[in-house]
């Protein structure tokens, strides 16, 4: 009899492992559908890599640059990560999508693995599929954006204070959670989130709920978790410090107090962007943003409730965090619905004990055959539209950078598969169908949608046009700058400051460096050609990004823009290994 059972523990830990490894192959599969066939795509990807691509070619990873001028917005870790896989691979279209891709995998698996020590192995495996389903999550962990990195260091946080609060006492995991934390600071400021656990688990243990374990916490061992997060910020942090003092540069000294005060307690109080009401996550973002797992809340918001009534302390602690954290996002006047992506794995494991029984309503199954369909047919739909609204009004689909045409067999493939799968599944794997549905959309796109709007979103076929103008010898000049136009040149690109918002100044700099040597030209958009510029002696380029843009060359340099003025141009970059002082 004690063979057997061995046998069958071996066998249920081969199933479980068999399970998670499932999971994190069709997490791969998602996450990673189509890397290495596109570009970085505005607004954030294209910097992004351009700071992780200038730490390679500098040799200068602890100031992050763009194009020669300090990035003082984000702390490193994500352009660290960006810049290792650039300087591994040599390929920046891996680099730059890379890292979120292993981010989403490893925040899938600590999600797997906590809801399988909180609620056993199936509750496990259907809070990872539910996870891999959500939209923003596999949204974030498919782009290049610093999201999801931070939301896997808060995870882990999450993960190791659960490990120890809830299934304790795993002092080790303790001290993991806090330099998780610290990780997640010196990547996006917020990493220090999962201290907010503490608050639930507090109440809880207070008022000595169900399934808590008791255990005495002694502050002399407690302490360590802080000081861990605090020496993992330190390890990043005071370099940074004694290379502003040691080298007196007011440039770097500017860096030190943007990163450390305007980008974080300003940034959070009293934001200067991004500004939203107080109910934008709750009302406006999360209905749609994590989907499908919130078309399920009328089933889900009474099983709560249920949950709390009866005093279930893991519920507490989750959804109590969860509500914490969301509350936190909620009281700054800055918001942006990607914010609040690290809520959605404790979102999901909250939910992980229900899913099974939700699984055997026949309103959710419902629900989810009904979801697919429609989602195929609105992939047809949008299909058939394509061919109709380039007729009737073209300059809707300029932007796009390709033929409309093309887009229909990719559209049209993803409604029929849709549609055929849902019919399959109909009867009895209703929730399968919109899982299947919900993989081959990313799949299509991944592999065949996005590489068609490559052109249209980054502008590689634009800056070829440019340097076949003014030929291989010729300096280049560009006002009004974004990321994507240095990543796409052939060569350096002088600019004129980031983002000032002055463009006249740019202009009267931008005229002032065309004459200061010749063989030079500069793209200037057309709100920057009066003043500076003879309209009828720039060359038209077209139009790109959301302006419209000309090439100038000294001729075209008029009225007092001739006159001399010291100009401040970003030099071009350095050659790797030159010292850039």
């Amino acid at each position: 009899m004690t063979r057997d059972s061995g046998l069958g523990t071996r066998d249920a830990a081969r199933d479980t492992w068999k399970g998670v490894a499932l999971l994190l192959l069709l997490g791969t599969c998602i996450f990673t559908a189509g890397i290495g066939l596109r570009d970085p795509w505005p607004a954030d990807e294209p910097r992004f890599a351009l700071v992780g691509k200038e730490m390679v070619e500098t040799g200068e990873w602890l100031f992050p640059h763009r194009n020669g001028e300090l990035y003082p917005d984000k702390p490193p870790v994500f352009f660290w990560l960006i810049a290792s896989v650039y300087a591994a691979t040599g390929s920046l279209r891996l680099a730059f999508l890379l890292p979120s891709a292993l981010a989403g995998l490893g925040t899938l698996a600590l999600t797997w693995d906590l809801a399988r020590r909180l609620w056993g192995r199936r509750a496990a495996m259907l809070a990872g599929l539910a996870l891999l389903a959500t939209l923003q999550f596999t949204l974030q962990a498919r782009a290049a954006q610093i999201d999801a990195v931070a939301a896997l260091w808060i995870t882990l946080g999450v993960y190791g204070l659960g490990r120890h609060l809830l299934l304790g006492p795993a002092w080790r995991w303790w001290y993991v959670a806090f330099a998780a934390m610290g990780l997640g600071v010196i990547t996006k400021g917020v990493g220090f989130l999962p201290v907010l656990l503490l608050v639930p688990w507090g109440i809880a243990r207070w008022r000595r709920l169900a399934n808590l374990p008791r255990f005495a916490f002694p502050w002399w061992l407690a302490v360590g978790g802080p000081l861990f997060m605090l020496a993992v910020i330190a390890a990043w942090l005071v370099p940074v410090l004694l290379a502003v003092a040691a080298s007196g540069d007011p440039a770097l000294a500017a860096y030190r107090d943007d990163i450390m005060l305007r980008q974080t307690a300003t940034r959070y109080a009293a934001a200067w962007h991004h500004r939203n009401w107080v109910g934008y996550y709750l009302l406006q973002v999360i209905p749609w943003a994590w989907l499908p797992l919130t078309a399920a809340l009328p089933w889900l918001l009474p099983a709560w409730w249920r949950r709390l009534r009866r005093g279930d302390a893991r519920t507490v602690v989750l959804l109590g965090w969860a509500a914490l954290v969301l509350l936190f996002f909620s009281a700054s006047p800055g918001k942006r619905g990607v914010y609040v992506l690290p809520v959605v794995p404790a979102f999901v494991l909250a939910a992980a004990p229900l899913l099974p029984g939700l699984l055997r309503r026949a309103g959710i199954a419902s629900l989810a055959r009904w979801g697919a369909a429609a989602w195929s047919a609105v992939a047809l739909a949008v299909a058939g539209a394509v061919p109709v609204l380039a007729r009737i009004n073209p300059r809707r689909l300029e932007d796009l950078g390709v033929e409309p045409s093309l887009l229909v067999p990719p559209l049209a493939a993803l409604g029929v598969a849709g549609l055929v799968v849902t019919l399959l599944l109909w009867r009895r794997r209703g929730v399968a169908a919109l899982g299947a549905v919900i993989a081959l959309s990313w799949l299509v796109t991944g592999f065949w949608i996005n590489p068609l709007l490559n052109n249209g979103r980054y502008p590689a076929p634009f800056m070829a046009e440019v340097a076949r103008r003014i030929g291989p010898g010729a300096e280049l000049g560009m006002l009004a700058w974004r990321e994507q136009f240095v990543l796409a040149a052939d060569r350096p690109l002088v600019t004129f400051g980031y983002a000032r918002r002055d463009l006249e100044t740019e202009a009267r700099e931008g005229a002032a460096w065309l004459l200061a040597a010749p063989g030079r030209r500069l793209l200037v958009p057309r709100e920057g050609l009066p003043g500076c510029f003879d309209e009828a002696a720039v060359a038209l380029v077209g139009p790109r990004h959301g302006r419209t843009w000309y090439l100038a060359g000294a001729d075209a340099v008029t009225g007092a823009c001739r006159a001399p003025l010291t100009v401040t141009a970003s030099p071009p970059l350095p050659e790797p290994g030159q010292d850039r002082d």
